[in-house]
């Protein structure tokens, strides 16, 4: 601990005018309203970002045969065990018209080590990732 007052890190009254001066000089981040709508470039960009073109429910939905990756992964949500598959093993396996959702719902009650005995509670929760 130091014997220095509290005064050495407050700024003099003359750097405060001086910092003052310079934050009123520079142009501020235009805030809107919360309120106010978004302009139209924010949304073309938004739309435009290639993460937009998949949701998470259209990912499960795919069929095997429309996957581009190489790789698939799913994980547990309840015991977070992850699993990976190459698309041609689980095309080999499963078919290529089988439903990546069926797929890796069936991948992780293979190998599930959560059992309880209560259907609600048995089995595995997927969590579909991409590699």
């Amino acid at each position: 601990m130091t014997d220095r007052p509290a005064s050495w890190r407050m700024p003099t009254p003359k750097q405060m005018e001086k910092l003052t001066a310079e934050a009123a000089r520079r142009p501020g981040p235009s805030a809107g309203a919360p309120d106010a709508p978004l302009p139209a470039e924010y949304w073309e960009s938004v739309l435009k970002d290639p993460r937009a073109d998949e949701s998470g429910a259209r990912k499960r939905q795919r069929r095997l045969s429309e996957i581009q990756r190489h790789v698939l992964r799913i994980s547990c949500r309840r015991c977070e065990r992850t699993l990976e598959i190459q698309k041609a093993d689980a095309v080999r396996l499963y078919g290529g018209n089988a439903l990546w959702k069926h797929v890796a719902q069936r991948l992780l009650d293979n190998t599930c080590q959560q059992r309880t005995g209560r259907h609600e509670e048995d089995g595995c929760w997927p969590a579909f990732e991409t590699p």
